[in-house]
């Protein structure tokens, strides 16, 4: 059975996909981007997003998005684009579930403290991490380390890169260093995260509190589609009139996504992945939509994530990040077995230490956001064990 009949010519197929890194009999069930969907969802790190942050740190309220959640709303943002753009479900739904698995705990503020952590070390940069945990972290297989995802799933978990980790990542990294595109369906999945957060934190920052109303009538398209909310059901209020003002905002970005993506589409006349690797960004915003959504990033960067209670919140999260990688750097012994580096013959000093150092960066990205301040407690206070 052709489960990928009726595709646009220009979406990504498993008959004409790049393959896995560790040849496997194809599945008489499911396509092969069902099977990588379905990976993901069985693996241990997407389980972990439960409590990872996205805004706000896990313990601070049940009703706050945590990674998982989000992924969950990329993945279904992504996939209504998709069916109407004819591109391949299945794979955008598996780079949407994907996107964030080498997140670390406490969000970006996690992110930046660990970079800085292993500053001397390569760095870190969750989307290779995400990279990382599907080619290699977990262990749930047999005859391979990793998820051995298709090609085209790996390649769009990887949505930024720079040309030094390019170089070392081999075809997977090629695009980057040749400057062409990733299929549809991850250009898509990208757009469709930056739909998700956005709206989404607005939520999330009304219900904490730390936004109001009355500064979010400053924003033009919030306004608009309230005013157009009030207008429909005359008298709402409260939180359903924020959900009206929410949903019809995602739906506005979702419409314009789709109707320019059809015009750049048609106007760039590809009909295969070959040419769209080839052709500039096909998938967007109209620029006054862009525009938009750019005001709207810019507000809940201004009066979101720099809140002072944010920053309360960012300051110990890199307190915590940064005083783990410490301690484990400085006695390797306090990690679990499995993440200390023993010294290998032939391997010098400073190569051994970015080896440990690696191996720190994987333990600590892995936690969670309450088990990080856990293993803090353990390390740091005399009363926990």
């Amino acid at each position: 059975m052709d489960f990928e009949a009726g595709l646009a010519p220009y979406a990504a197929q498993s008959a004409r996909s790049a393959g896995r890194r560790y040849p496997e009999p194809a599945s008489s069930s499911r396509t092969e981007f069902q099977r990588d969907r379905d990976r993901i969802v069985h693996c241990g790190a997407f389980r972990r997003l439960e409590y990872k942050t996205q805004v706000f740190v896990n313990h601070e309220g049940d009703l706050f998005r945590t990674r998982l959640t989000h992924s969950i709303e990329v993945a279904q943002i992504a996939r209504s684009i998709s069916r109407n753009l004819g591109l391949n479900e299945d794979l955008v739904e598996a780079i949407s579930l994907a996107h964030d698995l080498g997140h670390t705990p406490f969000g970006h503020a996690g992110q930046d403290a660990l970079h800085a952590c292993m500053e001397n070390h390569g760095g870190f940069e969750h989307n290779l991490q995400s990279l990382r945990v599907v080619d290699i972290l977990e262990r749930r297989y047999g005859g391979f380390d990793g998820l051995n995802l298709m090609f085209e799933t790996r390649e769009g978990i990887l949505k930024h890169c720079s040309a030094t980790h390019a170089a070392q990542l081999g075809d997977i990294g090629k695009r980057f260093l040749e400057r062409k595109q990733p299929t549809l369906e991850a250009q898509l999945a990208n757009l469709a995260d930056e739909i998700a957060y956005n709206n989404h934190d607005i939520d999330d920052g009304l219900r904490s509190g730390l936004l109001t109303v009355e500064q979010l009538e400053g924003i033009d398209f919030f306004a608009r589609h309230k005013r157009e909310a009030e207008t429909a059901y005359p008298g709402i209020s409260g939180r359903r009139a924020i959900n009206e003002t929410v949903r019809r905002m995602i739906n506005a970005l979702i419409v314009d996504l789709i109707d320019t993506s059809k015009e750049r589409i048609r106007e760039s006349g590809v009909q295969s992945v070959e040419e769209v690797r080839i052709a500039g960004p096909l998938i967007a915003f109209s620029s006054s939509m862009r525009g938009e959504a750019l005001l709207l990033k810019r507000f809940l960067r201004q009066n979101l994530y720099q809140h002072y209670q944010v920053n309360r919140m960012t300051s110990k999260a890199r307190r915590i990040v940064t005083e783990l990688f410490e301690i484990f750097m400085r006695e390797p012994i306090l990690l679990p077995p499995s993440y200390q580096i023993a010294q290998a013959a032939g391997v010098d000093a400073g190569e051994h230490q970015g080896r440990q150092a690696r191996s720190i960066a994987d333990y600590i990205a892995g936690m969670t956001d309450r088990y990080a301040m856990r293993e803090h407690r353990r390390l740091f206070t005399i009363d926990e064990l």
